[in-house]
């Protein structure tokens, strides 16, 4: 669990439970007690008000009122909540769709600039469309939470992406590819990507990837995906 994932981890702990030990956050979080100690140092940092009691059973309590006074989303946070909405929205079934993306400008305008043209080129590479009634999803699975911070990367620098697939057959294989596009068919998710060894385009379903990683050193060019024309991008 990275950094931020812990962080907002703890925050839920303390709020829900009212009172924690740093053994027992340690184990929900899988990190050492100092690691958490470090955590909850620079928590209270960020703003949040959180009371140690001292004693054998003593444990931290979150102030009730406690709230981050310095919030950071990262662009990849951020890019969460857009394809989120804009996944809702292509499936139909978002009834304040027009709140969420004033909520979400408002949280654009907040933005420093270099974060803002991240966000853009990030939403360059977004699509959305129709799945086909065809397409079979009874082995639907979750998506590893690695991915989105590792797309960050290899989107936005145009480096090659390493990860291991299991396609439809149940074969697997380790693939480095280009990422060039997300494409979002509800409730199915793809990467598209430009494969080296097969010369050509390949939709690789997000829920079968997994062992993301960015292949630093080597970019390549942005290439045009060829899209059905029901897809269109998010930013259309």
């Amino acid at each position: 669990m990275n950094v931020r994932f812990r962080h907002d981890a703890i925050v839920r702990s303390l709020r829900r439970n009212g009172t924690s030990t740093i053994s027992d956050l340690a184990a929900e979080v899988g990190a050492s007690r100092r690691t958490v100690l470090r955590d909850i140092s620079a928590l209270r940092d960020e703003g949040f008000v959180i009371h140690s009691e001292p004693g054998r059973g003593g444990g931290l309590q979150l102030d009730p009122q406690s709230v981050q006074t310095t919030p950071k989303l990262s662009v990849a946070e951020i890019f969460a909540l857009l394809i989120s909405v804009a996944s809702m929205r292509a499936a139909g079934n978002l009834p304040f769709a027009g709140l969420a993306d004033a909520g979400l400008a408002k949280i654009e305008k907040a933005l420093p600039r270099d974060k803002v043209r991240d966000l853009r080129r990030f939403l360059d590479c977004l699509y959305v469309g129709q799945l086909s009634p065809l397409v079979d999803i009874s082995d639907l699975a979750a998506m590893d939470p690695e991915l989105l911070p590792v797309f960050e990367t290899a989107f936005l620098q145009r480096q090659y992406l390493g990860f291991r697939y299991l396609d439809a057959k149940g074969a697997v294989t380790d693939r480095v590819v280009e990422p060039h596009a997300m494409l979002i068919l509800p409730p199915v998710w793809y990467l598209v990507a430009w494969d080296p060894v097969r010369d050509d385009f390949r939709y690789f379903r997000m829920d079968r990837i997994s062992r993301p990683g960015v292949h630093e050193g080597a970019t390549f060019q942005r290439r045009h995906v060829p899209f059905a024309d029901h897809v269109r991008p998010v930013r259309d």
